[in-house]
């Protein structure tokens, strides 16, 4: 059996030189790090023929371009994406809370989970750790699945030693981010779902119903009231022109969407959200949300400030906001405070910033933070549930009104009618 000369650390960091006997290098490195050691280097000494011809049956060392999932395509359904984050980091969070170490973790996880992305990917990421890499690198092989904040928010528990601690805050973190993200589409779905059937009922009268009204009036003869005559206007040019109406209207939706998606489209569509009345306050309440708890998340774990600013900066969505934040941080890097940094952008609000003030006076940034995190996200709930009243009561009352015009514009025209059949006769 082949002899392996390896170097590597042990649990409390020093370091550690010695020989095992092991069929293959990666087997060798399995057993070091199910001894808790972290493989430094690993060499085979003295070689056999048949142990040379079975080491190119060894993983594959460490990709340097990030590659999803080598040996799987990139349209093939088990290519992990970014919602087996989550669940992945809860078993391992699990794992690693029962005494195992990372890379144990993982290992286990590569056998015993049934779902195919998430198999698939503990599967790769054991390959990585297998060959020597910290959980934190082999996650970076997949920025599908993970982003900058959750891998250095591991790598700094790998360097202090408390994976599972920031394991769990990340958790947290990610729970948080996920029931905001559902409760946003929850409270869209209602308006969204009144929206088609408002459309449906506007169809369904100016397409179906109006022209067989239109015949059996026009047949009666006489003059029809306004609100009648409005109404077959309103048909015929819904049946005569509603499909180029229509062609127009999503011409220009794709023409809006391929603008936005551009870097000047973006800034000037941001900027124009942040003015109107209810839709720039809740944008506004989503950046200090944003802000407030990934700072929160990251300074907790032990990430430099300058670094934990710039990862924040990442993950606010609005181009305006973000790019406040960037001169912010630039002013803190210059010794400024982040709370005089932020007021002086003018893009969040006062009481935030003097609580963030009060944090940095007192030392206790992170509490703060998530003080703020935590009323934002409340504010979010509450603005999203006003949104979804308002839009809702428009549209039925919209609804309401046309319906209401329907039927006085049709009873009008019978009374009208019938009064003029009256007089003929």
């Amino acid at each position: 059996m082949p002899l392996f000369a390896y170097t590597a650390r042990d649990r409390s960091g020093a370091p550690v030189s010695a020989t095992l006997e092991a069929p293959s290098r990666r087997e060798a490195l399995r057993v070091l790090t199910a001894r808790g050691l972290t493989p430094l280097q690993v060499s085979e000494t003295g070689a056999t023929p048949k142990a040379a011809r079975g080491k190119p049956a060894a993983a594959p060392a460490t990709p340097t371009n990030a590659a999803p999932l080598a040996g799987l395509r990139a349209r093939d359904a088990n290519v992990p994406r970014r919602r087996e984050r989550l669940p992945f980091l809860e078993a391992l969070h699990d794992l690693t809370g029962s005494g195992l170490s990372a890379g144990e973790a993982v290992r286990l996880l590569s056998v015993r989970l049934k779902e195919p992305a998430l198999r698939a990917l503990c599967v790769g990421l054991w390959e990585r750790i297998s060959e020597g890499a910290p959980l934190s690198r082999a996650m970076a092989g997949y920025p599908d699945v993970f982003d900058s904040s959750s891998i250095n928010l591991i790598a700094a528990g790998e360097a202090t030693g408390s994976i599972n601690e920031t394991l769990s805050r990340l958790i947290t973190h990610l729970t948080e981010e996920r029931e905001l993200r559902r409760q946003l589409l929850s409270a869209l779905a209602y308006p969204v779902f009144m929206l088609f059937v408002a459309g449906g009922v506007i169809v369904f009268f100016l397409f179906y119903l109006l022209p067989k009204l239109q015949v059996l009036l026009t047949s009666l003869g006489g003059k029809l009231p306004l609100a009648t005559r409005l109404l077959v206007g309103l048909s015929d040019f819904a049946l005569h022109y509603g499909l180029l109406v229509a062609g127009a209207a999503a011409f220009f939706a794709i023409s809006f969407w391929r603008w936005r998606t551009t870097e000047a489209g973006r800034a000037a569509s941001d900027a124009w959200l942040l003015r109107l009345p209810f839709v720039g306050t809740f944008i506004t309440a989503q950046t200090v949300q944003a802000i407030s708890q990934t700072l929160s998340v990251l300074l907790e774990n032990g990430i430099t400030t300058v670094e934990a600013l710039k990862m924040t900066e990442r993950q606010i969505a609005n181009l305006v906001h973000r790019a406040a934040f960037s001169i912010a941080t630039a002013r803190v890097m210059e010794g400024e405070s982040l709370s005089l940094a932020l007021g002086r952008t003018q893009c969040f609000p006062d009481l935030v910033l003097d609580r963030l003030a009060v944090g940095e006076n007192t030392g206790n940034v992170v509490p703060s933070l998530k003080d703020i995190a935590r009323n934002y996200q409340k504010r979010i709930s509450e603005q999203l549930n006003i949104f979804t009243r308002v839009i809702a009561s428009g549209v039925l009352l919209g609804v309401f009104v046309f319906v209401g015009f329907i039927a006085f514009a049709i009873v009008s025209a019978v009374f009208s009618l019938s009064a003029s059949f009256n007089v003929v006769r």
